[in-house]
């Protein structure tokens, strides 16, 4: 049966209750206070085998104590509990040495399995130097999805240990990526993050280990690769699925012997650079059709990491539009909130961009609208949901605008029809008007079946289709990801 004493902080007399029952149970000697002075006062005395804090103290925070158990008792675990739930205060929480950060409210049992595992471990002297001030907060949100991935990365900060990202487009791969860097032990070192998908098939190789002079027609000088710019740092390999084979075998050469060539040259480079890799693409599909090396997958996925879609954290949606709308009024725009009604519409939503699909909605409220207070019926327009269910609009399989249900004439001109449907559109509303922002929503529903019709007239080639649009390839890629546009490849 387990036993040692445990000291337990808490301001909250039921939550030491609970919390000193169970452990009494589990078989431990359990003392319980609700103040930190009193805490420090037993730790100062040599009591207690593990200690088990709440952050926020009526006399003193638990931040600022556990330098001081660190120095006065180095092998004393302590667990700390917080209802705050940010990003920042898991990260906070394991620089400052903390055995572990249980998020309020927590299971009992997760809070017992934590406790046996802290007791049963051989005692360390190794700790983690204290950070310094951190006020930004990279990333946002206090579902429990997102607890998970907190606990995670603040137990990955202090270790170069090569980890895989996963989710879907839109979810926050590279903010994360960049999060393991800003607060890890790399800190200092570049962060340099390559977006695979980007480059051209036959330069990835150079794009990653640069290129001798002359190693290839158009090579008139020595390149640097991504390798080498992020030496002592970390290299973030966005939408790694997308590699080529040969590319990945290089990159696994890489892995395995921490070195690597330049194309063209003949002298190993030794690296010292962290890999963070991700992908919205399952990698175990890509091996089974003999796209992607199963000894590469193992190699970079040592550490796993997936990130919920914004519809399975959908509790987070009010923080993070409340930090987009900061952030917007940061660059200039006027600062917005958004009504109940709204709020409660765009928890209800998909979200199939996720994140960034949200960050551009709150962008352009910010933008475009007037009103101090989003409405309801601000964000069921722009979200281009039916007011009265709130389920999409459904979009007609030919891409087309849906202004109004009444068909085109077929001799009309497309401003003809335009006209038309605007005609109608202001009669549904009778003596009222559309919501605000008709503009941009007009623009938005003809951009679409614009880009989507071009997409499939040449088959998915996007060079192609911004060749016949008159477009950028780069203003392309990111209309449609903002609208986005099922990129669908038709055969002939």
């Amino acid at each position: 049966m387990p036993s040692g004493n445990i000291l337990v902080a808490d301001d909250d007399a039921a939550i030491r209750t609970v919390v000193g029952q169970a452990l009494t149970r589990a078989g431990y000697d359990v003392r319980t206070t609700g103040a930190a002075t009193t805490l420090w006062r037993w730790i100062e005395a040599g009591e207690g085998d593990l200690v088990i804090t709440d952050v926020v103290m009526p006399d003193e925070n638990a931040f600022e104590l556990l330098p001081r158990v660190k120095k006065a008792r180095p092998d004393l675990p302590v667990i700390v509990m917080s209802a705050q739930n940010t990003f920042m205060t898991a990260i906070k929480a394991s620089e400052r040495g903390a055995y572990e950060y249980l998020p309020k409210p927590f299971d009992l049992k997760e809070l017992l399995a934590i406790v046996g595992r802290a007791m049963s471990e051989p005692k360390n002297k190794l700790r983690v130097p204290e950070p310094e001030d951190m006020d930004s907060m990279p990333l946002v949100g206090r579902s429990p999805a997102m607890q998970d991935i907190y606990r995670a990365l603040a137990r990955l900060m202090q270790s170069d240990l090569t980890v895989m990202i996963t989710g879907e487009s839109g979810t926050g791969k590279e903010l994360v990526a960049r999060a393991l860097h800003d607060y890890g032990k790399r800190k200092k070192g570049p962060f340099v993050p390559i977006n695979v998908a980007a480059i051209p098939r036959d330069l990835i190789e150079s794009e990653l280990f640069g290129h001798e002079k002359g190693a290839f027609t158009g090579a008139n000088s020595r390149s640097i690769g991504r390798f080498e710019q992020a030496e002592g740092g970390t290299l973030f390999l966005d939408e790694i699925g997308d590699m080529p084979m040969d590319a990945q075998t290089r990159l696994l050469r890489v892995l395995q012997q921490g070195e690597y060539t330049t194309v063209g040259g003949r002298t190993p480079i030794k690296t010292n650079v962290r890999i963070v890799a991700a992908t919205n693409k399952d990698l175990r599909v890509l091996i089974q059709q003999g796209l992607f090396r199963e000894d590469l997958f193992f190699r970079l996925n040592v550490v796993p990491l997936r990130l919920p879609p914004l519809r399975e954290r959908s509790e987070d949606i009010g923080d993070l539009a409340r930090h987009f709308f900061a952030q917007a009024a940061n660059e200039g725009l006027p600062l917005k909130s958004l009504e109940p009604g709204a709020l409660d519409r765009m928890k209800r939503y998909k979200w199939p961009g996720n994140i960034r699909e949200l960050e551009n909605l709150v962008r352009r409220l910010a933008a475009l609208y007037p009103q101090d207070t989003i409405s309801e019926q601000i964000v069921v327009a722009e979200l281009g949901l039916d007011l009265t269910s709130g389920a999409p609009r459904p979009t007609p399989p030919s891409g087309s605008a849906s202004l109004s249900a009444q068909p085109a004439a077929s001799d009309e001109s497309l401003g003809m029809s335009v006209e038309r449907h605007l005609t109608e559109l202001f009669k549904a509303h009778g003596d009222g008007l559309p919501p605000p922002g008709l503009y941009h929503r007009i623009l938005r529903e003809i951009e679409y079946p614009l880009i989507s019709i071009a997409l499939a007239a040449t088959r998915g080639n996007q060079i192609k289709a911004a060749e016949l649009l008159g477009l950028n390839r780069n203003t392309l890629r990111k209309k449609v990801r903002d609208l986005d546009v099922r990129l669908m490849r038709t055969s002939r």
